[in-house]
């Protein structure tokens, strides 16, 4: 499936070296996608009724977008790439994402908004993880 992340990959006019190119571009497209479901599903969380028993979603889904977006931003750069910069800032995203999806699950029953973020979140982790595994 041509997308615009493969594009940009492919037309990239140096050697990206041994990155698995797939994975990358999974990565990419995973984190755009959970910084978006995470912020909709904090303005969501802002709409409900018991925004106060919401804080603690709400403030992890805008650390996870934050989190999401600046690594999206960091592998979409491959002049000067640093390996040890890219392998800190995956695994950062992963973290965020596991404790995103673990707070969203916890709130899922009541919130449909939190069911899909956590999905997306559980998502942007696997993809995270294993772009990590291919780095080496």
């Amino acid at each position: 499936m041509a997308t615009t992340v493969n594009d940009m990959l492919r037309t990239y006019p140096a050697d990206l070296g041994g990155v698995d190119r797939e994975a990358m571009a999974r990565c990419i497209e995973e984190c755009v996608a959970c910084a978006q479901a995470c912020t909709a599903c904090a303005d969501a969380c802002l709409s409900e009724g018991m925004v106060g028993d919401l804080t603690k979603c709400i403030r992890t889904d805008m650390d996870c977008a934050d989190v999401c977006n600046a690594t999206a931003s960091v592998l979409s750069r491959h002049t000067g790439y640093d390996a040890d910069i890219t392998r800190a800032v995956l695994q950062a995203c992963a973290t965020v994402c596991k404790a995103c999806a673990d707070e969203c699950a916890g709130h899922a029953d009541m919130h449909e908004h939190c069911r899909v973020c956590a999905e997306a979140c559980r998502r942007c982790e696997q993809a995270c993880n294993e772009l990590l595994a291919s780095l080496g």
